[in-house]
């Protein structure tokens, strides 16, 4: 089983790469290949070989995408079967307006950051996006050496107040 790093889209979206190594790291160097986003779906567009959709966290939108044809991975007929029936359930679940907990490999298209789908699950909850929130901004302090959502908020408020001197 893989690590997911929790992230609220504005870090993810942020993440760089090395052209060389073609690894992902944070602005504080950690370096990210796994991640867990939390947010509502806001597009959805599905083609023959995948399904491509818009999570919304409130930080950003994250391009996600789900491949439907993984025939080219899998070897035994019975594993395909297997694949098939999960990915049919992802995609009944990446419905508009849903509520999601979506994991997966960071990857790069045409220049931008996007989640490759490994799993989708609709959150029932609904402080579900609250409280990994929380638990984001608690490992960015703690785990991943800063937090840039909270690092934006004190600079709006040193400019704020730096205005009205």
């Amino acid at each position: 089983m893989e690590a997911h790093a929790k992230l609220l889209a504005t870090e993810l979206l942020g993440l760089t790469v090395d052209p060389f190594s073609a690894s992902f790291s944070t602005s504080a160097g950690h370096h990210v290949s796994n991640a867990e986003i939390i947010g509502m779906i806001v597009t959805r567009e599905r083609r023959n070989d995948y399904l491509r959709f818009h999570v919304d966290d409130g930080t950003g939108c994250v391009p996600c995408v789900l491949w439907l044809n993984q025939r080219h991975l899998i070897h035994s007929s019975s594993h395909l079967d297997l694949l098939a029936g999960s990915t049919q359930v992802h995609v009944e679940k990446t419905q508009l307006g849903s509520l999601v907990c979506v994991r997966g490999r960071v990857s790069v298209f045409r220049g931008a950051v996007e989640l490759v789908v490994s799993r989708v699950a609709v959150e029932r909850d609904p402080h579900a996006e609250v409280l990994h929130w929380l638990q984001c901004i608690s490992l960015a302090r703690r785990c991943y050496g800063r937090c840039p959502l909270l690092e934006t908020v004190k600079r709006k408020k040193q400019k704020i107040s730096g205005e009205d001197d």
